[in-house]
């Protein structure tokens, strides 16, 4: 008998296809007759023109999600730049979008799916099963040769129902402990985890215990998704996989999500610490460590 060290191809295939969809399934997918709900969550740091950008031009029945506005409570100093929205809240915005009972979700962005996950996350935190990342977001979309359209997409309403809990967070206390009781990864760029830069909140570091791991790293140049194998190697690494309790923060709780769908595309069930940095720095008492 064989004796095997990892799970088989088609395990590593049906587990990432709980996350991630290619630009060729998803034209398949809409062309059928229970297309998914499509969101577009074009975002970034500093950037304020998403919406023009989705105008501009976005996958075929895509509708534009504002992370800012819907897929965050409103910034404070105590809760983090990107609270988590009250349910109530997220469940009239998900009816919005169009999103129903029973039917799929995809989320894209054109930053490799790190303003994308947000969505991903919340709403399978919400308790909607079936969402996936366009894997490679716009520009595998275009490079696989399909079309955009322009203009605003309203969609008729939802009546999807939300319950907040389906995945696992933690809190600042609990973050303090996780680097003694498991892996505390920190997801943003490793200038900023080792305190070099700070461009938006008020100290420079990162929790005592945590391990740098950007959330860049987990994407090919062309920002798809690494493969299950490289994935996995990259995380044993860090002391993240598969049995071992993993938890990921990172500014404000955006791109942390990415790293959250990156482990679940291998099987690594992680908890996510919605305040991230932007709490923890604002808290005058919790402890900063600086370096790499």
């Amino acid at each position: 008998m064989t004796e095997t060290t990892g799970p088989t191809n088609e395990a590593d295939d049906a587990t990432r296809a709980a996350v991630l969809v290619d630009a060729l399934t998803l034209a398949a997918a809409l062309a059928g007759d229970e297309p998914p709900v499509l969101l577009d969550v074009r975002w970034a740091l500093g950037r304020t023109d998403g919406h023009e950008q989705y105008l501009a031009g976005h996958l075929p029945g895509a509708v534009y999600v504002d992370l800012d506005a819907e897929l965050a409570a409103p910034p404070s100093a105590a809760h983090g730049r990107h609270p988590l929205p009250d349910v109530a809240a997220l469940e009239a915005s998900a009816r919005r979008w169009g999103v129903r009972e029973g039917v799929a979700v995809v989320a894209y962005d054109a930053s490799g799916g790190t303003s994308a996950a947000r969505a991903w996350w919340l709403l399978r935190w919400a308790g909607v099963p079936d969402v996936r990342l366009l894997d490679g977001g716009l520009a595998a979309w275009t490079a696989a040769g399909l079309s955009l359209e322009s203009g605003e997409v309203a969609p008729e309403p939802g009546d999807v129902v939300l319950t907040a809990g389906a995945l696992p967070t933690i809190d600042a206390d609990a973050a303090a402990r996780w680097g003694q009781d498991g892996a505390l990864l920190d997801a943003r760029a490793g200038e900023r985890y080792a305190g070099e830069v700070e461009p938006v909140d008020p100290q420079a570091g990162h929790i005592p215990g945590a391990v740098s791991a950007p959330t860049g790293e987990n994407l090919t140049e062309d920002g798809a998704f690494l493969p299950a194998d490289r994935l996995r190697e990259r995380f044993r690494a860090l002391g993240a996989a598969a049995g071992a309790p993993v938890a990921v923060y990172c500014g404000s709780g955006v791109t942390a999500a990415h790293e959250v769908a990156a482990l679940a595309s291998i099987g690594v069930e992680a908890a996510l610490y919605p305040g991230s940095w932007s709490q923890w720095s604002n808290d005058e008492t919790r402890p900063v460590a600086t370096g790499r």
